[in-house]
């Protein structure tokens, strides 16, 4: 009997943590995942970082892919772009060879930036 009820709360839980995670901006994800010189990508990329540190870029990278519209320009160049660093941090999550490599490069900020952050 308490199974019928505690497993749909703990579902419904999530689903609002969840839609409320991917509710945020790109800015606020990016800052969260990239941030300075201690930044989550910083640790991954370096081979830094923890087991833990690796799924919270891998679950940041997903929003991001996620995001519809991109804050400034190509809605196409964008999902390639977000799509290929989900992708490459997934691979780190995975422990593929090379994806360190994959992450890096898929994480060029000036790539992304020059075409999608808006100007001050």
């Amino acid at each position: 009997m308490v199974y019928r009820a505690v497993v749909p709360a703990v579902l419904a839980v999530g689903l609002l943590l969840g839609a409320a995670f991917q509710a945020k901006s790109a800015k606020e994800i990016m800052t969260a995942a990239n941030k300075g010189d201690d930044s989550l990508f910083k640790k991954v990329s370096g081979g830094k970082g923890t087991e833990d540190d690796i799924k919270k870029l891998v679950e940041y990278y997903d929003a991001l892919a996620a995001i519809a519209k991109p804050p400034m320009g190509d809605e196409a160049g964008w999902k390639t772009k977000t799509a290929a660093l989900a992708a490459a941090a997934h691979e780190v999550a995975e422990k593929k060879a090379g994806a360190v490599e994959k992450l890096t490069k898929a994480g060029d900020c000036k790539a992304c930036h020059s075409v999608h952050k808006p100007k001050k």
